[in-house]
């Protein structure tokens, strides 16, 4: 081969490969680009996302923005809400009115007058069930009795019911009904303790000239570090009896109980069986000897106390506030660690903030947040098993309620036939158990749900004590038929 032909063959050789060498070396460039574009980018949108959790940190270590100053003489829950405008926002829609098949209020519109100003009300449960009426025949419960509604109207709703008319209650009805804690500081010279005295033995009317709210923030919250805190004396000679009942001695709630503790007892300073004890009607709750219902009847036939004379019978009988603690501490929540403000003021996301709703109402309206939390099944499921335990509940009590309008029969006819007292005392000691166990169920608003086994065991009691009574009365019977 001559030179000038391997030259050729050489020039022909590269002329070949080089364009088939260009192109992985511009594939390689695009890649590259590409890698690097899409590196880039993912820097930005990593910048970006760690910008927006670190400004959620610091909005989650800062869950309110300080516009007004609070302290204790802090009252009106309109300027707690300036700091704190989401839970007040959830607190102002306690004005909701929504029924569950077993509860809640449904909307009755009234002409106001000038007794009674409200146009709206709840519907009356003597008109669902007039065997209360025989039940409570002599009491003030007898004439008025309505549905509960939200905590917007628990003032309003005590203040002109038509028992106001029937018997001059007392000031110690505030502790439920109302902000009572600036009344307790104002009436005592800050002295809670003194002025929740100085209130019981107020006359209702008097008492309410003191107190201008519904349950508010400071009734719960120390106004400085939001504490949970109790401000019910009632609730703390109440928790230090029930703590001694156990042996523990010099029991103080609000320096004693847990945090998650405290999650329902600042709901329990309401939401109990009370009564008005002595002349100063110094309202107390009959914890002495433990929270189950044997132990609050056996402490009111120790103090020898009755609510009332029935009417038709003379026997001296008991009626059941709102049991709604009491029932629950014997329920399975209770055992499992379940505060009553895990269910009723659940925790809801705003923005990067968890805080509590302070829509106060039923789970069954709320069932998403409220129960499937804890519980994996579906709404529907959920809400079938709450409202078949509610439904064995209510079948239950209405057969305790024919019982007892029985026993209540017997007792009045034989009572009109001129049986003694002697000759009925045993008759009336039965229909006063009678009554106040199916009252504790009657007046707790869970229809059973908070403790289904314990509510099924007092009803059950309930209609056996009315059975018992009536076997007494023919026993009477068939002695003055010899």
């Amino acid at each position: 081969m001559t030179e000038e032909n391997g030259k050729n063959e050489n020039a022909e050789t590269s002329e070949t490969i080089e364009p088939a060498a260009r192109k992985p070396r511009l594939y390689g460039v695009k890649v590259l680009t590409v890698v690097a574009v899409a590196a880039f980018a993912a820097a930005i949108l990593g910048l970006a996302l760690l910008t927006n959790i670190m400004e959620r940190k610091q909005e989650a270590q800062n869950p309110f923005f300080r516009v007004v100053e609070l302290n204790d003489e802090t009252y009106d829950p309109a300027v707690w809400g300036k700091n704190f405008p989401m839970q007040y926002d959830s607190y102002l829609r306690t004005v909701d009115q929504e029924r569950t098949r077993f509860g809640g209020s449904e909307a009755i519109h009234r002409t106001p007058s000038g007794a009674d100003p409200r146009s709206v009300v709840s519907q009356s449960r003597l008109e669902e069930d007039p065997r209360l009426v025989t039940m409570w025949d002599g009491y003030a419960f007898a004439v008025d009795f309505r549905e509960e509604r939200g905590h917007a109207y628990m003032l309003e709703d005590q203040t002109f019911t038509e028992r106001q008319a029937v018997v001059q209650q007392p000031g110690a009805c505030i502790n439920c009904h109302a902000s009572a804690y600036p009344a307790y500081k104002e009436l005592g010279g800050g002295d809670i303790v003194k002025g929740f005295h100085a209130l019981n033995k107020m006359p209702y009317r008097e008492a309410r000239e003191h107190v201008k709210h519904p349950v508010a923030c400071i009734d719960c919250h120390d106004s400085l570090t939001m504490e949970l805190r109790i401000t019910r004396p009632a609730f703390m000679e109440g928790m230090r009896v029930l703590k001694e009942s156990e042996g523990k001695k010099d029991y103080d709630v609000n320096r004693d109980a847990t945090r998650q503790e405290m999650r329902s007892f600042v709901c329990a300073q309401c939401h109990v069986e009370y009564y008005f004890k002595g002349p100063e009607k110094t309202l107390t709750y009959p914890w002495h000897k433990g929270l189950k219902i044997e132990n609050m009847t056996a402490y009111y036939e120790e103090v020898q106390h009755n609510d009332w004379t029935h009417k038709q019978t003379g026997a001296g009988v008991l009626k059941a506030q709102h049991p709604e603690f009491e029932m629950w501490s014997q329920g399975i929540h209770a055992r499992a660690g379940v505060s009553c403000s895990d269910c009723h003021m659940p925790y809801v996301r705003e923005g990067a903030m968890k805080v509590s709703s302070h829509h106060v109402r039923s789970p069954l309206l709320n069932i998403n947040i409220s129960c499937q939390t804890c519980h994996k099944a579906s709404e529907t499921e959920l809400k079938f098993r709450a409202e078949s335990i509610q439904e064995r509940t209510y079948k239950l009590r209405g057969v305790a309620m024919d019982a007892l309008v029985d026993l209540i029969n017997d007792i009045k006819a034989a009572r009109d036939g001129g049986a003694s007292d002697a000759e009925l005392a045993e008759a009336r000691k039965n229909q006063r158990l009678a009554q106040f166990y199916l009252d504790f169920v009657e007046a707790e608003n869970s229809m059973g749900f908070h403790a289904p086994a314990e509510a099924a065991r007092i009803l059950g009691e309930s209609i056996d004590f009315s059975r018992k009574g009536q076997a007494s009365l023919r026993k009477v019977k068939m002695v003055a038929s010899r």
